[in-house]
């Protein structure tokens, strides 16, 4: 283990347990996928929050970790060949973790790749089109008056559940019988849609019942419990 205290971002956010995995985050869907893949596999980590109402995001500290300002990133101190690793994007860190823990991506094969092959899905699709739903019907664009937009959005959300519904229909998780990184990746954005963005009437959420079982499964999972209050915002 190398010590941690010549990274910049320690400075800003003190390692108290300098032998555990850093990770730097928000509880947002982005950031959920971490800390639930952290509780999933057990590995010890200390949670720092990154509070962007007060832009830390765009501290000098944390852009040492991520020049692109976003949550999450870590700093695992046992990384590769026994040397510090500082990783930020959402999908790359669960990829990372995955391979460091020997859990839910297996480690060769059709079936590790089909896996990834659904984590990019949510990073290119579903993240960004689920975000701009938000932003349209929640935030600052809910006031514009051309809706077209929004429909968009809507239109492109309806088309990525729509394949999800189809590839549930007799799957019990994304990849089968396996949860996986795909799992983790895609239902806290499927969470904030229809809850924080208070957008499922909007896409219809209701016409996707095997999206809805499966997302209540995810939510049942003691590691997700745990993991979508991480970090704590108090």
């Amino acid at each position: 283990m190398a010590e941690l205290s010549s990274w910049p971002i320690t400075r800003k956010w003190p390692a108290k347990h300098p032998d555990r995995l850093q990770l730097y985050s928000l509880p947002t869907p982005n950031g959920v996928k971490v800390s639930v893949m952290l509780e999933e596999t057990g590995l010890p980590y200390e949670p720092h929050l990154v509070d962007f109402d007060s832009n830390e995001q765009k501290s000098p500290e944390f852009l040492s970790l991520n020049p692109y300002g976003k949550i999450p990133a870590i700093l695992d101190p046992n990384g590769p060949q026994s040397q510090p690793l500082p990783l930020f994007e959402s999908g790359a860190i669960l990829i990372y973790l995955a391979d460091k823990t020997g859990r839910f991506l297996s480690a060769a094969g059709a079936h590790r790749y089909e896996t990834i092959q659904w984590l990019m899905f949510q990073m290119g699709g579903i993240g960004p089109i689920f975000g701009s739903v938000g932003f349209f019907s929640k935030f600052a664009g809910k006031d514009f008056e051309d809706k077209r937009p929004r429909d968009r959005y809507v239109g492109e959300s309806k088309r990525l559940l729509a394949v999800l519904e189809s590839r549930l229909g007799k799957r019990r998780w994304i990849m089968g019988d396996d949860y996986t990184i795909a799992d983790i990746a895609i239902f806290p954005w499927i969470r904030n849609l229809i809850g924080y963005y208070e957008a499922g009437d909007l896409v219809g959420i209701n016409d996707y019942p095997h999206v809805l079982r499966t997302l209540q499964a995810y939510l049942e999972r003691s590691a997700v419990i745990r993991g979508i209050g991480i970090p704590s915002r108090a």
